[in-house]
């Protein structure tokens, strides 16, 4: 058996032989992936760390495309034998043998767009302990009605090659860190929880500013706010979404229809919409692969492609859709760096990375005023959406009553349900405090998981369902 081949000592000539060889039948396209990601979680749970894990992956995966069809080999024996055979496994695509095809590469420079420091290669296991038990301490501090915390610490170090048959290698290296907390508060044998996380693209001494204190007495703040609450009201109102994690709604209720997949399926309400009017003129949605640190960042695409600002919106107008290679081929565009995977062993989609709206003219409070009877949703605690008609119902994680233009009590229990395209042509106010969220949002897609980034402004929906056990 040869020696196994790693991204270090992974040759030109090998990848123009294997792109080669996944090309001897006839294909149109070839690319190669190649993945080695050394990743860590701990797990605390009444005190302790009841979970300790580290897992190394590496392996290769290889695409042949043909038109909208795609083949694909991989593998995770990194021996030139095994990705030979990967690579003619995926070029079983193509029919008729073309014979061997001279393919000739050249590394391209990336700019990176993470934040350096001491990556989770660098930093020892007593390290990432003293994170948990600090954060355990403090939402433990923070109340006497704090009963338990859950924390956890995730984070990894991924070095990706691509390289295709068009000639381009690209090597990129990128961490990910995420801190979270989840506390639970009782009072009256009422139990109620509160959730916080944050992280990002860079190195652990975000945690010398963004301290495990701090994101553990947010995470204690809210489960405590929550045994204070009140019945969620029920009915039509007018809705106030706040800052910075507000921006789930943006990403789940509008974001994901304007990925090119559904769109050249004809699936999304946006299909062939593009320079029409989709939302309020009130509305500008960017999606952004260049924002350093943040945690949907991406110097390159996972075909290559340089992460980029991308204008989905503007002004209420539809500009574009993300878009990965096969879904710019087909439909006579361009990649807009937006080809993400979770791993070598599956096919690239057309995937978000920091999803956002831009600020507006108007201070938070004021956009409040705007409101005499309605609800606040200052964060979410999950949700679900239907891409192809775009309805949502989302779980409130804090949120409260807006009387005579002021925020009044909490209230539990809360959703929020409604169409994203028709809830954003009722954006009638956009605060000026744009901010992106705590970086610990996780996106799925296709049986696939990938780190994302989301932000919104405060923003006044002029109505809405919310769904409650009150009735107002």
């Amino acid at each position: 058996m040869s020696e196994a081949i790693d991204v270090e000592n992974l040759s030109n000539s090998t990848i123009e032989r294997l792109l080669a060889v996944a090309l001897e039948r006839g294909g149109e396209y070839a690319d190669l992936f190649f993945e080695r990601r050394l990743a860590h979680v701990l797990r605390l749970q009444e005190g302790h760390i009841h979970e300790a894990g580290v897992n190394l992956t590496r392996g290769v995966g290889i695409r042949v495309r043909i038109g909208d069809q795609q083949g694909y080999g991989y593998s995770d024996d990194l021996s030139y034998e095994s990705l030979e055979r990967a690579a003619r496994i995926a070029g079983k695509i193509a029919r008729e043998g073309g014979g061997l095809q001279a393919v000739s590469v050249t590394e391209r420079p990336v700019t990176s767009v993470y934040v350096d420091g001491a990556w989770s290669d660098r930093v020892d296991m007593d390290r990432r302990v003293d994170l948990l038990l600090r954060a355990d301490a403090a939402a433990r501090r923070y109340d006497a009605r704090v009963r338990a915390v859950n924390a956890s610490l995730a984070d990894d170090v991924q070095e990706v090659l691509v390289a295709t048959s068009e000639g381009l290698v690209a090597r990129d290296r990128r961490p990910l860190v995420a801190l979270s907390v989840q506390v639970v508060a009782e009072r009256d044998r009422e139990r109620t929880h509160g959730y916080y996380g944050d992280g990002g693209r860079r190195g652990f001494e975000f945690y010398d500013t963004v301290t495990p204190e701090s994101i553990a007495s947010e995470a204690a703040r809210i489960a405590v706010v929550n045994l204070e609450a009140v019945e969620a009201p029920a009915g039509e109102m007018p809705v106030v979404v706040g800052p910075g994690g507000g921006g789930v709604l943006l990403h789940e209720a509008v974001g994901h229809g304007l990925e090119s997949d559904f769109n050249r399926q004809g699936v999304s309400l946006y299909s062939g919409r593009i320079g029409e009017r989709v939302a309020s003129e009130l509305v500008t949605i960017y999606d952004d692969g260049n924002l350093p640190g943040e945690r949907g960042s991406i110097a390159i695409d996972d075909e290559g492609t340089p992460g980029q600002h991308k204008v989905l919106v503007e002004n209420g107008i539809l500009r574009g859709y993300m878009q990965d290679t096969l879904n710019a081929a087909l439909m006579h565009t361009h990649s807009t760096g937006s080809g993400r995977r979770q791993s070598f062993r599956v096919l690239p989609q057309p995937r978000m990375t920091n999803t956002y709206m831009p600020a507006g003219d108007l201070q938070p409070d004021e956009v409040i005023k705007r409101v005499k009877r309605g609800f606040y949703a200052k964060s979410f605690s999950g949700g679900q959406v239907e891409i192809s008609k775009g309805d949502f119902v989302f779980m409130v994680g804090e949120g409260y009553l807006i009387e005579d233009g002021r925020l009044t009590a909490p209230v539990k229990g809360a959703t929020l349900i409604g169409n994203g395209p028709e809830i954003m042509t009722r954006v009638t106010a956009v605060g000026c405090d744009m901010k992106l969220a705590n970086g610990s949002y996780t996106c799925g897609k296709g049986g696939q998981l990938v780190p994302v980034g989301v932000g919104l402004p405060t923003l006044l929906i002029s109505s809405m369902t919310v769904g409650g056990s009150r009735v107002v």
